[in-house]
């Protein structure tokens, strides 16, 4: 299976029990998400990146979860709240205007996308920067 279908399978999962939780979004949707986020994984500016992001999760007492998604055991769930929380409107209104996507509905997708994402990017456990931009690429590849 590859990611896309993996991606489209778990949000029809959600959306079965959490009503517009990704049922709304066609496979180009989540595919041009997951490709912004991908972009917003790798930045390179300072304070961004998957390193900046592990570090605002830390701010808003959710270390755990994204220290679940990072490492190797069972990723943690997260909240669309708990999404708009972390990366804050303004970013899921850039992710909206990049992908078509309103913003209240990126930040249901990405309740399954940004753990998925993330728990690819770390294989091994922990974010290696080194190889996050071969990372970053091969999902891009396997997205299509």
């Amino acid at each position: 299976m590859g990611l896309l279908d993996e991606l489209l399978s778990q949000a029809a999962g959600m959306a079965g029990g959490a009503g517009a939780a990704g049922g709304g979004l066609s496979a180009a949707n989540h595919a041009d998400l997951a490709h912004a986020v991908l972009d917003m994984l790798g930045s390179q500016q300072a304070g961004g990146g998957l390193g900046g992001l592990a570090q605002v999760f830390e701010q808003q007492g959710l270390g755990n979860v994204i220290s679940s998604w990072i490492g190797t055991g069972q990723n943690k769930s997260i909240s669309a709240d708990q999404i708009t929380n972390v990366l804050g409107s303004g970013q899921l209104q850039q992710l909206g205007q990049k992908t078509g996507i309103p913003p209240a509905l990126v930040a249901t997708a990405l309740t399954t996308l940004l753990p998925m994402l993330v728990d690819k990017l770390t294989p091994n456990g922990s974010v290696q920067h080194s190889a996050l931009a071969d990372g970053i690429t091969a999902l891009r590849k396997q997205l299509g």
